[in-house]
């Protein structure tokens, strides 16, 4: 085990090298080394990351040990705003794995994180939910959905005005959320600063990889100059990543008009595959379910301080986005 030599440090100069020289051969996304160390730099340039976003390191003299994103969100659970410690990119330097470091890590940032009032710490698990279970985190379960566009009997694009999104339909954004978000027990709030940055992460990363291997696309349905729908996906040939998605009309029907009409122009060309995680309740009538079937990496929480979670978390009671996955 690790011995109390150690220490908790924000992973910047040396260390932050020592990290991302490791990190990068799991978690590149097809990036360069030195791409993948701007896609990190940009994402704390956002609003949100420069506030909410930074990596620790747990070292022993010049040596990176382990090292963790953390993530201070906002969100709701059981009708009551709560702090919320996420905690992404859990990492143990290869020459010192088999020691404890990584859960040394992971405690002494809970342990901040609840004496300053968090509520709750949120993680998503790779490796299923047995190495986190001992540190106190319960696996929540969710699902991802291949979907398929329902086009009309005569094809062509919907009668809606859809455009690219841009910052101004952001707080619009923001309050459809809310409103969609206030029937589960758990979800975040999304504020216009974790939109924007939700957005911008997925953009910079197109932007740094190879030049046609991805791309990041917003778009909105407007109506009176107000965005009253809008989608977020990435998309990667014929395969396309819901990211976000949101409408002021309960059934999403105008969702899936713009789905319709990305669809319509390339009428030619093979219909995209479509993966979502779908909160419950969402499934605009011109999508269909092809399959479901539970997510690669287990989403997962603990309480901390006072809050309690009881009885525990399901997955029609929870609304989390890809965008939001760490």
């Amino acid at each position: 085990m690790t011995n109390s030599a150690t220490t908790v440090v924000s992973a910047e100069g040396p260390y932050l090298h020592q990290v991302l020289d490791a990190t990068f051969t799991i978690w590149h996304d097809g990036l360069t080394r030195a791409a993948y160390a701007r896609w990190w730099t940009a994402q704390l340039r956002t609003a949100w990351g420069a506030a909410r976003l930074k990596r620790s390191v747990l070292v022993s003299g010049p040596e990176a040990l382990a090292s963790a994103k953390e993530y201070h969100l906002d969100a709701v659970l059981d009708g009551r705003p709560v702090a919320v410690l996420g905690l992404g990119a859990v990492f143990t330097q290869p020459e010192h794995r088999g020691q404890g470091h990584a859960r040394v890590l992971i405690e002494r940032l809970v342990d901040k994180a609840a004496e300053q009032d968090a509520g709750a710490a949120l993680l998503f698990s790779e490796i299923g939910p047995d190495y986190y279970r001992p540190l106190g985190f319960e696996p929540i379960v969710t699902s991802e959905s291949t979907v398929r566009v329902v086009e009309p009997a005569r094809r062509g694009a919907p009668a809606m005005l859809v455009r690219a999104g841009e910052d101004r339909d952001v707080p619009a954004i923001a309050a459809m959320s809310r409103v969609r978000a206030e029937p589960f027990r758990f979800h975040l709030d999304r504020g216009p600063d974790l939109i924007q940055y939700a957005i911008a992460k997925k953009r910079i990363l197109a932007g740094l990889g190879p030049p046609g291997a991805r791309e990041t696309q917003f778009f909105v349905a407007e109506e009176g100059a107000s965005a009253v729908a809008y989608v977020v996906m990435s998309v990667r040939g014929s395969e396309w990543v819901l990211e976000e998605a949101g409408d002021r009309d309960p059934s999403a029907a105008r969702v899936g008009a713009i789905l319709q009409a990305l669809v319509a122009r390339h009428p030619a060309e093979q219909r995209p595959v479509i993966r979502a995680r779908l909160p419950a309740g969402f499934l605009p009538p011109q999508l269909s379910i092809v399959e479901s079937h539970a997510t690669a990496d287990v989403m997962m929480i603990r309480a901390l301080g006072n809050t309690r979670i009881a009885p525990p978390l399901s997955e029609p009671e929870v609304l989390y986005w890809q965008s939001d996955v760490f």
